[in-house]
């Protein structure tokens, strides 16, 4: 991802913060190393959607790690990395943070007997498991911005703390979606990006241990994914629905969805149609519904 304009807090860019150099394994003390063993020991067992999880010091994508190998893993692999060089978001924007300051992800799902027309559902589907886990784990609300994006208050302002990208992986027959995650935990306020980037500490969280963060984000996303696909993608049935649009901090806001083509779209964020896209309420009188896929940028209207 590439740095958000310091001058848009509702620009869907990075987040991240600055890279570091890469130090020893206690290199920083207020950041100590993921314990995979214990993680392990928790989240994978018999009947879960939690199939092997890997940490590694360094890696540059773990979606790219991960889609990589599709095919031949099977559904529920996680592989986290202490830090990224290569760090991805929507449309190959850059994200960039230093080692261990944060949740650095990917998880592979193969959502069998779900129709492909609702995988579209996945990325807001996981922006609200990692609300709910955050909520539980960390004392600290985290407002989802439409598609993809985790927001936290810092002092008064919203400031984007994390993001969600979810890519298609692998061949037709034993492939999947990647999903991955990046969630600023420790991030200071001297290694920020812009002042328009935030992490769960500067929010004020309650817990900043990753080790319980992660269990709790991945527990919630294994609920809320259960739940999905038992009722084979409908996200009303699941109630995904609705639990995402009354955490939606773009409902009820003027945004100029910007498109290919310097084309725009401008109108009031009405809803969450069953398609998960953003029904914007222009000022014709029209309901014109936008797609994740259709939108280059998403910003506050004027």
């Amino acid at each position: 991802m590439t740095p958000p304009d310091a001058s848009d807090a509702y620009d869907d860019s990075a987040a991240g913060g600055r890279g570091s150099a890469r130090g020893g394994r206690w290199s920083d003390l207020d950041r100590p190393p993921l314990n995979a063993a214990s993680l392990r020991r928790t989240l994978l067992r018999d009947g879960g959607l939690w199939s092997s999880l890997d940490v590694v010091a360094a890696t540059g994508s773990t979606n790219s790690d991960l889609a990589a190998r599709a095919d031949e893993l099977p559904e529920g692999a996680v592989l986290v990395a202490e830090e990224q060089s290569a760090g991805r978001g929507r449309l190959d924007r850059r994200w960039s943070a230093p080692a261990r300051s944060g949740l650095f992800f990917s998880v592979l799902l193969k959502p069998d007997g779900v129709p492909v027309e609702r995988w579209g559902w996945l990325p807001l589907l996981t922006g609200v498991a990692v609300a709910t886990g955050l909520s539980r784990a960390a004392g600290v609300d985290t407002a989802l911005k439409w598609p993809n994006d985790l927001l936290v208050t810092v002092g008064d302002q919203e400031r984007k703390a994390g993001g969600i990208l979810a890519e298609r992986a692998g061949s037709a027959d034993g492939g999947g979606v990647v999903v991955g995650v990046g969630l600023n935990v420790t991030l200071r306020e001297d290694e920020l990006p812009v002042p328009t980037a935030g992490s769960l500490a500067l929010a004020g969280a309650g817990v900043t241990d990753r080790d319980p963060l992660l269990r709790a984000v991945l527990r919630s996303l294994e609920q809320w994914y259960g739940d999905w696909r038992e009722a084979a993608g409908d996200p009303g049935v699941s109630r995904l629905q609705e639990t995402y649009a009354a955490g939606c901090a773009t409902l009820g806001r003027q945004v100029r969805a910007e498109l290919p083509g310097d084309r725009s779209v401008e109108g009031e964020a009405v809803a969450v149609d069953g398609d998960g896209r953003l029904v914007l309420a222009t000022a014709d009188g029209m309901q014109q519904p936008v797609g994740a896929g259709d939108i280059v940028h998403l910003r506050p209207a004027g």
